[in-house]
């Protein structure tokens, strides 16, 4: 990957130009966004007091929201295109000039049949989106990633009290790699959060998760505190999760700020860092600048870093 200095040469020569272009549009847009959502609010306004007259206070809110709701509908879609384009000229260009090897496909993503192979996590989606899909080589390794957020529902109440709740599964950065091994069984690194909040009662409760497959324990005790691992055969957890993959796994988590969750599955790595913010996004209401760039720099390395700190580009291994 090229350097900040790099990149900040890149921006005055070439970026620059583009994103002043794109920042007067956006002012606009939220501009004439901003008097749409206000005329509106005040039409529902005159509306719902003449309705009030008639029908009471509750036959003055309903208009007032319909046009705050209309005019914001109104602000994303002014928004939308400046959105659409400065994804594919700015960020486009920062993953493609950062890293060569790299495509990006904003409007694309790591679909559900690929999340769910990742067996990192097994609960039922019932909504799944995926945008801001990366695909290419780091070194010799072949990878791809991209934001998804996979969530389930459940109802509460009955009859006209019935209520939908949405609960996030996973929202974060899901990434594919090219392990070049392929595995007999699947092997599972997530988050130890059972050890953390109850010590030894933690552990006896992840041997009695049976869906999961067998609890592989290992010898390294910084990497059993800070995750559990599962698997189908435990010499090739073992195999895999070597002293030093261990070392690097531990490190590679202490060093973001986010949950990791690590599967070896067919002849992929996956890995999953989970943060509840949308990556490559553009701001609606604030200018983006050379520190915007970097904040997407740090969004690729944050999926890019896991190939050299997994050692993926070092063939230790052959397929079979």
């Amino acid at each position: 990957m090229k350097t900040l200095d790099d990149l900040r040469a890149f921006y005055e020569t070439d970026l620059k130009a583009r994103m002043d272009a794109l920042e007067q549009r956006r002012r606009r847009a939220v501009t004439n966004g901003s008097i749409a959502v206000a005329v509106l609010g005040i039409v529902g306004f005159v509306v719902g007091v003449m309705m009030a007259s008639a029908g009471g206070p509750l036959c003055m809110i309903i208009p007032i929201i319909v046009g705050l709701v209309i005019g914001a509908a109104l602000l994303f879609g002014l928004s939308a295109g400046n959105r659409r384009e400065f994804k594919n000229t700015i960020v486009r260009g920062v993953i493609e000039f950062m890293e060569p090897d790299l495509r990006y496909f904003p409007e694309e993503g790591i679909g559900k049949v690929q999340f769910r192979a990742s067996d990192l996590f097994q609960q039922h989606i019932d909504r799944y989106r995926c945008e801001d899909l990366v695909k290419g080589r780091v070194g010799q390794t072949e990878v791809m990633f991209s934001e998804v957020h996979a969530e389930y529902q459940t109802t509460s109440g009955t009859g006209k009290n019935r209520q939908t709740h949405w609960h996030t599964i996973f929202k974060g950065l899901l990434f594919i790699g090219d392990f070049h091994k392929d595995f007999h069984g699947r092997t599972v690194v997530l988050p130890d959060r059972a050890q953390k909040l109850f010590g030894g009662l933690g552990q006896a409760l992840q041997s009695l998760n049976f869906t999961r497959g067998k609890l592989i324990k290992l010898e390294d005790p910084e990497f059993e505190r800070e995750f559990v691992v599962y698997g189908d055969d435990q010499i090739e957890a073992r195999y895999i999760l070597s002293p030093a993959m261990m070392e690097r796994i531990t490190a590679f988590g202490r060093n973001r700020n986010t949950s990791v969750y690590l599967s070896f599955v067919g002849s992929q790595v996956y890995a999953a860092f989970s943060t509840k913010k949308n990556l490559f996004e553009p701001k609606l209401f604030g200018h983006a600048n050379f520190d915007t760039l970097v904040e997407y720099v740090a969004e690729i390395r944050l999926a890019t870093d896991i190939v050299e700190e997994l050692n993926l580009n070092t063939r230790i291994w052959s397929k079979s």
